[in-house]
């Protein structure tokens, strides 16, 4: 049996913890980016092929709160291992569906350790360092999904065209066994709270604070993933390229992600959630941008990479459900996974309806804007709620 060391640096925990984050941006993005060919070796329009991805996400939204609840008395150590061992086969599977129904079937069942990893690896990675740069070191684990932006995606989508899909997906499962090896040798163990318990970790969601900021990624995250869902296809039909130049804009996309995802957490560190009003605010202008740099590549490129830019401000909420969740530390981490693939789901449906309405590929960045505005509309409800509850709770 493999057992970790309990001296382990700080920095080798994350990087396991990474690792899983790693495949598991992979995976999520890699799938997007391979919609064009799975559409066209299964005979679904472009549309259908995207409920795939909306199928991997209503796993996530699904499994991470229960997961997170039911599981609230296993040791975290042990509970990132299992689920890692999941996702390798929900992936492992994906890679041999036959069938669309299959495919639909098994990127759900990937999508559900999803968030509970996240949210778990988030709380062991926070309990590494000190309380003032807990966003950064959520940040840093949060850089493996960024990083597989950035490589990962980019190999699978190249190996996809060159191997077909089916490979991309079984590059994952690897990743993931690879994982569950790193996290046993390296992640510290940390028996879970006796006192915890499935009700105890569901009383998050009686705080209206954890409730209005898992809403708030539900929403601002969607012009992300409806933009991020169909750029291959806009690449490929609008602007023109040759497929063998789609991997090279994906990576583009995840380098400002990564960049984002550390810029972001960095700023939160000083001026807390405010940095969240900023991101969105970018996010709505480059979405805006999109439609009408479609046309051409060197003028998407920089908007590509600036809507990847506003996609790492996810860790500023992390810390925020942290600091509003009270006991319920492990359900509110997940859920926020689970809010962001609600929109994850929500982005490509609602870009999907928008082609086929025929409105055209390009409108993909009027609906990100909408998305974006909507989330920061939210954000800011949400503040002056927070805003106005603590006057009312302050000693006269």
């Amino acid at each position: 049996m493999i057992h970790s060391n309990p001296s382990t640096r700080p920095m080798l925990v994350i990087l396991a913890l990474a690792t899983g984050a790693f495949a598991i941006g992979t995976a999520e993005f890699a799938a997007m980016s391979l919609v064009p060919f799975f559409a066209r070796d299964l005979g679904l329009t472009e549309p259908q092929a995207g409920h795939a991805i909306s199928a991997y996400a209503l796993g996530v939204v699904v499994g991470a709160p229960i997961i997170a609840a039911l599981a609230a008395r296993i040791g975290r150590r042990q509970l990132l291992m299992g689920l890692m061992a999941l996702f390798a086969v929900g992936n492992g599977l994906s890679a041999l569906a036959g069938s669309y129904g299959l495919l639909l079937l098994t990127r759900f069942i990937a999508g559900l350790p999803h968030g509970a990893y996240f949210g778990i690896a988030a709380l062991v990675a926070a309990s590494q360092v000190a309380p003032e740069r807990r966003a950064q070191s959520i940040a840093w684990v949060m850089t493996g999904l960024t990083v597989a932006t950035v490589i990962g995606v980019p190999v699978a989508n190249a190996l996809g065209q060159a191997l077909g899909w089916r490979s991309g997906f079984a590059i994952v499962a690897a990743l993931a066994i690879l994982t569950v090896v790193l996290v046993a040798l390296y992640a510290p163990e940390q028996p879970a709270d006796r006192n915890a318990s499935p009700m105890r970790e569901l009383g998050a969601f009686r705080r209206p604070q954890v409730v209005l900021t898992l809403l708030v990624g539900a929403v601002g995250f969607g012009g992300l993933f409806c933009v991020y869902t169909y750029v291959a296809s806009t690449l490929i039909e609008v602007t023109r390229v040759p497929e063998a130049t789609v991997p090279l804009v994906l990576a583009i996309f995840g380098a400002g992600m990564t960049a984002g995802n550390l810029f972001w957490a960095w700023l939160a560190d000083r001026i807390g959630t405010r940095s969240a009003l900023i991101a969105l605010v970018v996010s709505a202008g480059a979405c805006a941008l999109f439609p009408i740099a479609a046309g051409n590549l060197w003028a998407l490129l920089p908007v590509v990479t600036l809507i990847g830019f506003t996609g790492g401000w996810g860790t500023v909420l992390q810390a925020r459900l942290m600091s509003v969740a009270g006991e319920a530390q492990a359900l509110a981490a997940a859920a926020h996974h689970s809010a962001f693939n609600f929109a994850n789901a929500l982005g490509p449906w609602l870009g999907g309806l928008a082609i086929a309405a025929g409105w055209g590929l390009p409108s993909i960045g009027w609906i990100g804007t909408v998305l974006s505005l909507a989330g920061l509309a939210l954000l800011l409800l949400t503040l002056s709620l927070h805003r106005q509850q603590r006057m009312l709770t302050r000693p006269a």
